[in-house]
């Protein structure tokens, strides 16, 4: 599941509201986390707005933290968590903070972006689905 999360480059395939995705910079660590600063462009009915943001992908220790740089919003941040439960199977933590700059785009956008982060969780699920298969229900 970390790694369906760490592919930013395919959100604009599945992820609510994502039209197009562009990794500006990538950058390995030697302590085996990887940083990538991304432009995201959300779009909804005329409404087309692209962000900037900070990613830290910190696979040894199965997070990913998300940082706002530059864009429409005053603040945004999310957080990834990843606790394996066994071989086909982990936990996964989410955690969004979000708040527009301007008052007129949060009455514009704020509502749809609300509903669309709900869909977050199914929209990674779906694709979880699509890439390594439904789980198996033991009986």
């Amino acid at each position: 599941m970390f790694d369906l999360v760490a592919d930013v480059e395919r959100y604009p395939e599945f992820v609510p509201l994502c039209q197009a995705l562009k990794i500006r910079q990538r950058t390995p660590k030697d302590d085996g986390t990887e940083i990538v600063v991304a432009d995201m462009t959300v779009s909804f009915k005329l409404v087309r707005e692209t962000f900037t943001s900070k990613v830290t992908l910190d696979r040894p220790n199965l997070k990913i933290l998300v940082e706002y740089l530059r864009g429409p919003f005053s603040n945004l941040e999310n957080r990834w968590s990843f606790e394996p439960k066994s071989e086909t199977e982990c936990d996964v933590g989410f955690f969004l903070d979000y708040e527009f700059r301007s008052r007129m785009l949060a009455m514009l956008m704020g509502s749809m972006f609300d509903a669309a982060f709900g869909r977050f969780a199914l929209a990674f699920e779906k694709r979880a689905d699509q890439i390594y298969g439904k789980p198996q229900l033991s009986t």
